[in-house]
């Protein structure tokens, strides 16, 4: 099948699509974007999470198809050009980043929180990053970077 979307501001027209392809598959494989990272494939690590029509949803779990018309919003799609998104450099200058499996998914939810909350507390980041697993961090220092982030986006 063809799969027509717009993957970060990008039009894109893809032919040979799959009908069980996921939407991260293509964005990994079709579209060349690998930040998305692909662990689990059962929705429960959060490492793939992409926005979609502006929702933020875990790729795997979302058939190819399913995206057609859509407008795709990846971790790579936060930066604007060379210039990483203040998100993103919060979880590097906090030290939130480890092995980085994690990071994308965590970048993308955190980024959704501060477009919806700019001071969020505790219960709140807490709540945010529930569907994201870490095995590396232990999450204080992911919780310090969205601290940071939101501290320097006020």
């Amino acid at each position: 099948m063809k799969v027509d979307l717009r993957v970060n501001g990008v039009p894109r027209s893809l032919d040979g699509v799959e009908a069980g392809e996921s939407l991260l598959w293509l964005l990994r494989e079709r579209v060349g974007l690998p930040g998305s990272k692909n662990a689990c494939e059962q929705g429960e690590c959060g490492s793939c999470t992409v926005y979609l029509d502006g929702t933020p949803v875990c790729a795997c779990l979302v058939a190819a198809g399913q995206a057609r018309g859509s407008a795709v919003v990846t971790v790579e799609g936060l930066a604007d050009g060379d210039e990483v998104h203040p998100v993103q450099q919060a979880f590097v200058d906090a030290g939130a980043v480890q092995c980085g499996f994690c990071t994308p998914g965590l970048l993308v939810a955190v980024h959704d929180l501060l477009a919806r909350c700019d001071d969020p507390d505790e219960p709140e980041i807490r709540e945010a990053l529930a569907g994201n697993l870490c095995r590396c961090t232990g999450y204080e220092k992911i919780f310090e970077a969205v601290r940071l982030a939101a501290g320097r986006s006020r």
